[in-house]
């Protein structure tokens, strides 16, 4: 319900044309989502962008040995860096038979996990990377660990919000005026 409330205030302030919603696996996210914002695409930040260092985290589980986790990690780099939605998808079912056999538990996730971070490709090839990783919420999480260590104990709980809220304000206008996420790009699809 709370997340439903707090879709529901951003639109309320002025939030439309949203062609995207990036989040992590949340039932509870999903469903609002669903409820507010209706048929638009969501990608799981945790199950789509299984590019970077996620392979080796989320596949940790699923590949019985070490010395296969490069070539693992290779075959889904190969997916997302596919020219195409239906290439990605070609080279997701060859891998799916590849691993069924001698890693049938990776294959099974791979089918149930992999295809939904193929909604990148419904998107201009500029705007891909940025989509599909969660780098740019980590620098900026890394920075708010950064600023609030350097004050170490806070008096209160307000002093911390406003701490926070000041740097994410400053990273906001950054963005608008400055060194944009998506600098000079169209955002006509």
């Amino acid at each position: 319900m709370q997340w439903k409330s707090f879709l529901r205030g951003l639109r309320y302030r002025g939030m439309h044309g949203v062609k995207l919603v990036i989040s992590d696996d949340h039932v509870g996210l999903g469903a609002a989502r669903r409820a507010v914002l209706g048929s638009v695409p969501s990608l799981c930040a945790l199950r789509g962008a299984a590019l970077s260092v996620l392979p080796q985290q989320n596949t940790g589980g699923y590949v019985p040995r070490q010395s296969m986790r490069k070539e693992v990690a290779a075959d889904i780099r190969a997916m997302f860096n596919a020219p195409d939605k239906q290439t990605a998808e070609q080279y997701l079912q060859v891998s799916i038979q590849k691993y069924a056999r001698s890693t049938p538990r990776l294959s099974a996730w791979m089918e149930d996990n992999l295809a939904e971070g193929f909604t990148v490709f419904d998107f201009p090839l500029e705007h891909r990377r940025s989509i599909r990783t969660t780098n740019s919420l980590e620098r900026i999480n890394k920075e708010i660990r950064r600023r609030t260590r350097v004050v170490g104990v806070f008096p209160n709980e307000a002093s911390c919000l406003r701490l926070i809220s000041a740097r994410l304000m400053e990273i906001s206008k950054e963005w608008q005026i400055g060194k944009r996420y998506c600098a000079g790009k169209s955002f006509n699809y």
